[in-house]
């Protein structure tokens, strides 16, 4: 709000920055555009669009209103530790933590209100702008941050107000997460017609507020299709048929999906001065709350995967790779945080805040052939195709070695602290591709797909829950053993009980959508192999 306000002082003192009334005569086509539209430096769309991409994923932005303490209780203690990439070496509440399936409310809240409060109003205020001033690519834009954003809303609870959002409150009734996910595709599908056009040109939109792209439409418009390749896998087995009519849409489309690093979707740094959370979590807070887990232990030492220096530091006990599992009780901090495990490998003002790597598109790709869908080549050569892109967006040499390492496998786990907590392998998977088995076909794209992902919790979390890959160690200490098993693991985080204080109703609605107890044993819609 405090950059509206400077921005619309700014727009009154300089007169003609702001669209001038001559917008509102030009008959234009809602699928056209001028290019003066595409071109002005709008403030009233500008000043809301800015935030949308700043609260899709929360950080710190240096004015003390926005936190790395954000970040961690909307999805650091929830999503990033169910994906198996992040384990929690805090010592609050005596264990009887997220990490153990001890839900606590104040922490896994906020992925749900953050995203309607600060994500849905903003878009809200840009789409009826852009109505006001007939500025469909601004609109189409607009409406892919929000899905980015959103999805990943749904894809921890549930059922959520989408279609029925309107007010800036969330006092509303819950789509079943089916009708989420149709409008979804609805949004994305009618964003890519619009923008197509003006990408095949070279156009440029909002140049001076997008901080993921700088304005080019051609990459939101790759960004868009690749985006919509991830959902149509995401329901894949809740609607096979839905699920390859939209792949195939994305690569068909003209302009196509990610598939070099300069494309994938960051914030840049060099636009928006911000600073990765992850710095303070696992640096700064109470001497570390964060560390490796030990399913990115297992996985990476047992690949002796070049790309584990790149995600985390030696342990100073003894120069290793060491994580933590999940649910660890009477955890000491000299032990855990301190020199026994591995610490996360990142900067405070330079690493960037990743969307979607250009390595995710290329193992979309993959599990599409696999599946028989025409994706534009074969599952090989998408796979391994993911493996190298990963390789180059981490600056881990030449891959060539590691895509034909037919013999290496997950490694057990032995617990650095000597707590007991050790225990074998989940997975028996190799690296070297193999025609033939699509289960073990799967499983490997699947879990090259996960290293190549991380630190994305809420995608590796969404992964692992849609196909059971790869296979992740249950946690040490389960709170919630009479919900769901340690071995199925959490399914979803429970609606907040902010909805049941402020929309009763509403929350009902989502409960009966959910076709289940408001708990986090319950699968959601997509969530339908086993």
């Amino acid at each position: 709000m405090k950059l509206y306000k400077y921005l619309l002082f700014a727009a009154v003192a300089m007169g003609s920055v702001s669209c001038t009334d001559s917008f509102n005569e030009i008959n234009t086509n809602h699928h056209e555009a001028t290019d003066g539209m595409l071109e002005t430096d709008n403030l009233r769309i500008g000043a809301f669009f800015s935030q949308m991409q700043q609260r899709v994923i929360l950080f710190k932005d240096g004015t003390g209103k926005a936190e790395s303490s954000d970040y961690q209780v909307a999805q650091g203690l929830t999503a990033d530790l169910y994906s198996g990439y992040i384990g929690a070496t805090g010592t609050w509440r005596s264990g009887r933590t997220t990490a153990a399936y001890y839900m606590v409310d104040g922490w896994y809240n906020q992925m749900f209100s953050r995203g309607f409060s600060e994500v849905m109003t903003a878009w809200q205020k840009v789409h009826k702008a852009c109505e006001d001033m007939n500025m469909p690519v601004a609109s189409a834009v607009a409406d892919i941050v929000n899905i980015e954003a959103m999805h990943r809303v749904t894809d921890m609870y549930g059922p959520i107000p989408y279609t029925t959002f309107g007010s800036g409150t969330i006092g509303s009734a819950y789509d079943t997460q089916e009708a989420v996910y149709n409008k979804f595709f609805e949004e994305l599908d009618n964003a890519i017609d619009v923008l197509t056009p003006y990408a095949e040109t070279g156009a440029s939109a909002l140049s001076d507020y997008d901080f993921v792209y700088g304005g080019d439409v051609a990459n939101w418009v790759r960004f868009a299709n690749t985006l919509r390749l991830r959902l149509a896998m995401r329901v894949v087995y809740a609607n096979p048929s839905l699920a390859q009519t939209e792949a195939e849409k994305s690569i068909s489309n003209s302009i196509g999906v990610i598939e070099t690093a300069a494309q994938r979707a960051e914030l840049q740094h060099g636009k928006l001065n911000y600073f990765h959370p992850y710095y303070d979590i696992a640096y700064t807070f109470n001497d570390g709350e964060a560390r490796m887990n030990a399913s990115m232990d297992s996985y990476m030492n047992g690949y002796n995967d070049p790309r584990l220096s790149k995600y985390f530091k030696p342990a100073a006990s003894d120069g290793k790779y060491h994580g933590v599992r999940l649910g660890v009780q009477n955890m000491a901090p000299s032990k855990y945080a301190g020199s026994n495990v591995s610490n996360l490998n990142v900067d405070n003002s330079s690493t960037p805040i990743v969307w979607m790597t250009a390595a995710e598109s290329y193992f979309l790709r993959a599990e599409g052939a696999l599946r028989g869908w025409n994706m534009g080549g074969t599952a090989k050569e998408f796979y391994e195709a993911g493996i190298k892109m990963s390789f180059d967006e981490n600056s881990a040499g030449s891959a060539d070695n590691y895509i034909n390492d037919n013999t290496s496998k997950p490694a057990d786990y032995e617990d650095p602290t000597g707590d007991g907590n050790s225990k074998s392998a989940m997975s028996q998977i190799t690296i070297k591709w193999e025609d033939g088995n699509f289960e073990k076909s799967l499983e490997r794209i699947i879990t090259q797909k996960w290293i190549a992902l991380y630190p994305d919790g809420p995608e590796g979390w969404a992964e692992f829950r849609r196909t059971g890959y790869p296979k992740l160690f249950p946690v040490v200490t389960n709170y919630s053993s009479s919900v769901v098993s340690s071995d199925t693991q959490i399914r979803r985080c429970p609606f907040p009980t902010s909805e049941y204080n402020t929309n009763p109703d509403g929350v009902k609605t989502g409960v009966a959508a959910l076709g289940g107890a408001d708990n986090i044993g319950t699968k959601l819609w997509w969530d339908k192999k086993n």
